[in-house]
């Protein structure tokens, strides 16, 4: 089987190295040049030959329906596309029905796993009908950890509900580990922080990969001095509080940790300048530096 992969960034890019190394065949696209395996859309739609095609996309929302637009002219039936990029889930089923005038199967998918996904598998999250689900099961298996971490979450939307879930609950767990911190930095009696946090990487109940990124950018900076304590959020943490609300269902955590880095745009708070550095950790997201 082979695959197309539009965006070649943070994430794209390391996808496609995964699916390589899988023996899946994935020819990439990207307006970076250096970066592309090919000129234009049109060209690696070519070059997936016959059978049904499947197209993956991971973009930033806003360049997903121009790059459908694109696509549409260039598919054919029974071809496949695959949103991979944190889309509001609300925007998938328009999307399916766009493409399924063209007798073109749609797909929203959720992707964690960072920069280190390469390596350590990605956790997938798919939605969409069974059949075209199915179609694309050993391209998923191939970006997945052997052990796991792969679910068909349900129809059209479900991918994407549930990796907007995901990354509130990520949001909240971020929020505990930084005050935790930030306590642990208030004067009190603990003389080495960082060791702290080593530390409960093992046997305590709190240890997870998020610790584990903690411990990894204090050892590289104790103080994060460097760091400037400003959080962005990407949009998904708001997604989640707004369901959150419409469906009255009571997120006190998620919204608390959500507010949090809105209060990290106006103080340079010690807490936010660890959920900054994990955040560069797991996703090599930007940082504000000092």
């Amino acid at each position: 089987m082979a695959i197309g992969m539009i965006g070649l960034g943070r994430m794209g890019n390391h996808m496609r190295s995964r699916l390589r190394s899988k023996d899946i065949e994935t020819i990439g696209y990207d307006i970076d040049p250096e970066v592309s395996d090919v000129s234009s859309i049109a060209e690696l739609c070519d070059g997936l030959g016959s059978g049904p095609r499947v197209i993956w996309l991971m973009l930033p929302n806003q360049l997903v329906d121009e790059t459908i637009e694109t696509l549409v002219p260039l598919l054919r039936a029974d071809d496949i596309v695959i949103d991979g990029g944190n889309s509001r889930w609300t925007l998938d089923a328009p999307r399916a029905e766009r493409l399924a005038a063209h007798g073109v199967s749609y797909l929203d998918c959720g992707v964690s796993g960072g920069v280190w996904g390469e390596t350590n598998g990605y956790g997938i999250m798919i939605g969409g009908p069974q059949e075209a689900v199915r179609t694309v099961w050993p391209v998923l298996q191939a970006l997945a950890p052997e052990d796991g971490g792969l679910v068909h979450a349900g129809g059209v939307g479900a991918g994407h509900f549930a990796k907007m879930v995901h990354n509130g609950i990520e949001y909240a767990m971020m929020q505990a580990y930084a005050e935790g911190y930030e306590l642990l930095c208030a004067d009190s009696p603990v003389t080495d922080v960082p060791a702290v946090f080593d530390a409960w990487r093992q046997g305590t109940v709190i240890r997870s990969w998020l610790l584990d990124l903690c411990s990894t950018a204090l050892a590289d900076e104790p103080d994060l001095a460097s760091i400037r304590g400003w959080a962005d959020d990407s949009g998904e943490g708001r997604w989640t509080v707004e369901e959150a609300i419409d469906r009255a269902v009571p997120m006190p955590a998620i919204s608390a940790a959500l507010f949090a880095r809105f209060s990290s745009r106006q103080d340079d708070a010690p807490a936010m300048k660890l959920i900054a550095a994990m955040r560069n950790q797991f996703g090599g997201h930007a940082v504000h530096n000092s």
